[in-house]
């Protein structure tokens, strides 16, 4: 059996082998095709002339989602949070660089705040409920979305990490009423105290997650397409 390691680099997709019969290695290198990093990572497992069929391990780094944050590439997403909140993703921390210099601008929010919404809803930091989630606040937040082409949602609720269920039931019923759309949840994605942290994690990982599903999911079909081509051979 082998085992197979490949990592995607700005100008190189590399591959290396590992034969655990034999000891051998085996390596490759191709070009990277940012138009279809896929292309890229099946030209490096040609060049190394391993068969898939082969493989018992296959071990995939890329830099999809780095490169989409860097560049400000991903797709148009939408943020529900807790009434009076909508301005924690630009107001961040008061850290700065260079703390005596009055000009210093922060970076833009991945979201613009015309696409970041409010529910009415409040729990405090034990989980104590103070103000049931009204899920009606989001009928007008989904014709919005459905205006605005809104490809992925984040939710991050007050305190969400010491009580999950609105943003569960946020989600859910947000997913019965826009089924295509990925909606990520904070307390799923990083259950922890601090809003400026929860919030933006939340929202770089919606910002992120329709490209990283359609490129392991073109990978995937590539590699499929190949173990099934050699074994008709």
């Amino acid at each position: 059996m082998i085992r197979i390691a490949t990592d995607i680099g700005g100008t190189f997709t590399d591959l290396v082998a590992f034969n655990e019969a034999t000891g051998e290695l085996l390596t490759g290198k191709a070009s990277s095709t940012p138009g279809d990093f896929a292309r890229g990572v099946m030209n490096s497992i040609d060049h190394a002339t391993i068969t898939l069929q082969a493989a018992s391990d296959f071990v995939h780094g890329c830099t999809v989602v780095i490169n989409a944050v860097t560049q400000r590439a991903g797709v148009r997403t939408a943020l529900i949070t807790t009434q009076g909140f909508r301005d924690v993703l630009a107001i961040g921390r008061g850290n700065r660089p260079d703390m005596y210099n009055l000009r210093t601008a922060k970076p833009e929010p991945f979201i613009p705040r015309r696409h970041r919404f409010e529910v009415r809803e409040r729990v405090d930091f034990r989980g104590a409920v103070l103000v049931p989630l009204q899920l009606a606040d989001l009928d007008p937040i989904i014709a919005q979305c459905r205006a605005d082409a809104i490809e992925a949602i984040a939710i991050c609720l007050l305190h969400a990490y010491a009580h999950p269920q609105h943003e569960q039931q946020c989600r859910a019923y947000l997913a019965e009423r826009l089924p295509n759309i990925p909606i990520s949840i904070s307390s799923d994605i990083t259950g922890e105290w601090r809003e400026y942290e929860r919030t933006s994690t939340v929202v770089l990982n919606a910002y992120v997650q329709p490209i990283t599903d359609r490129y392991l999911t073109n990978l995937e079909a590539a590699l499929a397409a190949t173990v099934c081509a050699a074994s008709h051979t």
